[in-house]
């Protein structure tokens, strides 16, 4: 799949098939991730991927109403970024964390995987993070839902970069 493609052709999906990522794809996805451009070469992302126990604890720490949006995907990875305390830095390291999730999500649909990128509140709460054993020097970052989609997606209308650059003199 050629890059333009993949970037125009990545999807949000909500409804997937039940078989898991294998977790060679995953690891493949993993490597990729580590390119992400980050300042000084921090490697400040963390990516855990979540088994039965993991999400058990996490869908006990949403709540019965919060919890059955944490079935929609086969495969759940919960990403974050190590903060150092330094406000310049840290802003960077989200930024780097950001980008390689974005990695995994691009890197998942040339292999022919859906993605969803979800920032459920739960993870912004001490239980939810201690649920995928974040540490205190972490902030949630986002939980990337995994697998086949049960279908395909059009993309939507998007605005004309002339909306949203400016060339200045």
């Amino acid at each position: 799949m050629e890059l333009d493609e993949a970037i125009r052709g990545r999807r949000t999906h909500k409804a997937y098939r039940p078989e898991p990522v294998d977790r060679e794809t995953l690891d493949e996805l993993f490597d990729l991730a580590r390119w992400a451009p980050n300042h000084h070469l921090t490697n400040p992302w963390r990516f855990r991927v979540l088994g039965p126990d993991a999400l058990a604890r996490l869908k006990a720490s949403a709540g019965p109403e919060a919890a059955g949006k944490l079935d929609r995907a086969p495969t759940l990875v919960c990403a974050s970024v190590v903060l150092g305390g330094d406000p310049i830095q840290d802003e960077e390291d989200i930024c780097a964390a950001a980008s390689a999730v974005y990695i995994v999500l691009l890197a998942a649909h040339a292999r022919g995987l859906a993605g969803y990128w979800r920032t459920p509140g739960v993870l912004r709460t001490p239980d939810g993070a201690e649920a995928v054993g974040m540490g205190k020097d972490e902030l949630f970052v986002g939980l990337i839902h995994l697998g086949h989609a049960r279908e395909e997606k059009r993309p939507p209308d998007r605005v004309p970069p002339a909306d949203f650059v400016t060339y200045l003199p």
